[in-house]
């Protein structure tokens, strides 16, 4: 099992919080209240604290720090989505699993995180490879969301779109010029597929989603951010459904 380290404040009092991702050893080398702080809350979570001189941390994270990290493990392992899947009740209608395809920016996936938390996204899926990979990051901007959120990276969407329609799902890819989500029915179980900052959604992606929807807008940028776009639909989604 390979570990990942964060080394925000915000994120690791997160982490500890939540007990969730395999919360393993807190590191420490520097001193203060908030470190003091997030010691006391590792102690009562029973998580392992070691004291190291400030470059043993940084050969241990591999990157800067604020003289505290936590190991964790490495999230390439997330949720099993076969586990949700197969635990997904045939009764149950209204169910929202949120598909990224390519989105690469630590902060836009953090963001997008948050947004899936609030608006209770019941499942995240993005590929293994073209994907965001700075957990540090991705933990800060989600403030906390990456640890309540179920997600797992998968290797090809397009194999997951064929496995979500076999139960159901109807396959909406957000593009522009797609039809207008106000004027969309997206009751039901519903999957969304996000495209990446620049390119958009894949051809091969895109050709497999049963329909496309827009965000109508009148700005004069060409178009959203896909972390603004994406809790935007997500938010109409759960309207439609009756939140």
């Amino acid at each position: 099992m390979s570990s990942e380290y964060l080394t925000g404040f915000h994120a690791i009092e997160e982490a500890l919080a939540a007990a969730s991702r395999g919360s393993g050893r807190l590191y420490i080398s520097g001193k203060g209240p908030r470190i003091k702080k997030i010691e006391e809350l590792a102690a009562k979570r029973r998580t392992p604290v070691q004291r190291v001189s400030a470059d043993e941390l940084g050969r241990i994270t591999g990157r800067e720090h604020r003289g505290i990290a936590l190991e964790i493990e490495s999230s390439k392992e997330g949720h099993s989505f076969e586990e949700f899947m197969e635990g997904l009740d045939s009764s149950r209608e209204n169910v929202l699993v949120l598909l990224l395809d390519g989105i690469t920016d630590p902060h836009n996936l953090g963001a997008i995180l948050r947004s899936a938390d609030q608006f209770h996204a019941d499942f995240v899926l993005f590929p293994e490879r073209r994907s965001a990979s700075d957990t540090d990051v991705v933990a800060n901007t989600s403030a906390g969301a990456v640890h309540h959120v179920p997600y797992a990276r998968v290797k090809n969407l397009n194999r997951t779109v064929d496995l979500l329609k076999k139960r159901d799902f109807w396959i909406y890819g957000a593009a522009m010029g797609g039809l207008n989500i106000n004027q969309t029915d997206l009751r039901g179980r519903v999957a969304i597929v996000m495209g990446s900052e620049g390119q958009g959604l894949s051809a091969l992606l895109a050709k497999n989603c049963d329909s496309e929807i827009a965000i109508p807008t009148r700005g004069k940028v060409d178009s959203l951010n896909v972390s603004v776009a994406t809790g935007v639909i997500l938010y109409e989604i759960r309207r439609q459904q009756g939140w």
